[in-house]
């Protein structure tokens, strides 16, 4: 099972839920998840705000679910 499938279901959402969340179609999305389609790195930007996590931790790099904290870069 992949991390966004993974994530998804431990949020009790549906595919057609979170691809209207994000702004594609069901289809796409189900593409993303079963890795038919590459997940774009606007996509994946979506998924991490939308499920509060990380885009490291979507992509295997992290085993922290939670997002990192925001910095202001002076």
């Amino acid at each position: 099972m992949n991390r966004i499938r993974e994530i998804r279901e431990d949020k009790d959402l549906t595919q057609t839920e979170v691809a209207k969340k994000i702004g594609i179609t069901q289809r796409n999305y189900s593409y993303i998840e079963t890795g038919r389609t590459m997940l774009t790195e606007d996509i994946l930007v979506k998924l991490a705000e939308l499920y509060n996590t990380s885009t490291d931790y979507i992509l295997y790099r992290t085993d922290e679910r939670k997002p990192y904290k925001k910095s202001i870069v002076k």
